[in-house]
């Protein structure tokens, strides 16, 4: 028996999690995204909470310097679901709440021998062979195979890997203006029943920066009268998400969300209701540009609020995932050339202001 510190433990760890213990921290997003997989792979169905309890009692001995908190790995559960790893859908039988599904094993071809992988496989099993798993590159929660474009599909399909079509994987709400968005957002508040006192529930305050987004959640005040995305707690599982009327202080109506599609995620449609909010007001989220050193054909974008699950996969077709800029909630490093397309996505999709380094997009 030989007794390891806990940085040959951490090694370990990551080697048992199929990434290179050599480059790769236990505690960087590609290891988080790989224990969260894993953790699915054993305990699904199960809630977004469970999962993450999961992996924090594994990690949280090995977290010497205190690097993750429960909000890092929730996060990244909130990535695994919106590209396809991993799906969210509402608790079957009595109760509300939502519960994590592992998605089929699959792939989708973002360009001509470039196939991001999607799905975990029950019980640990890895989602490729190992012939095939040799070849699997991980970046933040993506994994990726570049194969010839010859023999790629024969090979994908030996793994048992079924091709999800680009057009179905990017599917996306028809494009809105603001108004229409808060408007029928409001609709269902004039519907819904009385509320009653809802104990622990947090509102996005509108009137704050939209570049910092963990600031703008708050309890609700004495003084709040309107319409507000939240947050409220339940007995088991992750909080619950909703759109709220507030008088003076007290909830007077609140719906659950999501309401349009029960297979998306409750985050989706509260995201998107507070970037109508926010460009009602004046006051759009924002989307940053700027160059990318020693990379003449690149340009890094930062985002500074979280966006649907629809959005996060059009990043992931053409983007990769870096390290997010100070005061970004997220950073991307994109081409040049697509720039323009995003730039009229995002604006036309979430309203967003665009800018670039010395000027508007």
């Amino acid at each position: 028996m030989t007794a390891l510190n806990g940085q040959q433990v951490a090694e370990r760890t990551v080697h048992a999690l199929g990434l290179d213990e050599t480059t790769t921290d236990l505690f960087s997003a590609e290891a988080l995204s790989a224990s969260l997989r894993r953790a699915a792979s054993f305990l699904c169905p199960a809630s977004p909470r469970r999962l993450v309890d999961a992996v924090l009692e594994a990690l949280c001995p090995l977290d010497e310097s205190s690097l993750i908190g429960r909000h890092h790995v929730a996060a990244q559960l909130d990535l695994l679901v919106s590209i396809g790893d991993l799906i969210e859908l509402p608790r079957r039988g009595e109760g509300k709440g939502r519960q994590i599904y592992l998605a089929p094993p699959s792939y989708v071809q973002m360009t001509p021998g470039r196939y991001l992988l999607l799905g975990v496989r029950p019980n640990g099993a890895p989602l490729v062979d190992e012939a095939l798993g040799a070849e699997v590159h991980n970046e933040g929660h993506t994994r990726f195979l570049e194969l010839d474009a010859e023999v790629a599909p024969a090979r994908l399909q030996a793994a048992h890997l079924h091709e999800i079509p680009r057009a179905h994987w990017l599917k996306r709400p028809g494009v809105e203006h603001a108004a229409a968005v808060v408007a029928l957002m409001r609709q269902r508040l004039d519907g819904a029943g009385q509320s009653g006192q809802i104990e622990g529930l947090k509102v996005i305050d509108p009137e704050t920066s939209v570049l910092y987004y963990r600031g703008r959640w708050r309890p609700i005040a004495s003084g709040d009268s309107g319409d507000f995305v939240a947050r409220r707690p339940q007995a088991y599982g992750a909080d619950l998400w909703c759109f709220v009327r507030v008088e003076h202080g007290v909830p007077r109506a609140l719906v659950d969300l999501p309401i349009d599609d029960l297979t998306a995620a409750g985050c989706d449609e509260a995201w998107r209701t507070q970037a109508a909010i926010d460009a009602l007001r004046g006051a759009p989220q924002a989307m940053h540009v700027q160059p990318v050193p020693g990379r003449a054909g690149d340009l890094r974008l930062d985002l500074f609020s979280p966006v649907p699950g629809w959005a996060q996969r059009y990043l992931e077709l053409v983007g990769t995932l870096v390290s997010r800029a100070r005061g970004a909630l997220v950073s991307y490093r994109v081409p040049m050339s697509a720039i323009g397309e995003l730039s009229v996505f995002f604006a036309d999709m979430l309203w967003m202001h665009v800018s670039e380094e010395g000027g508007v997009a």
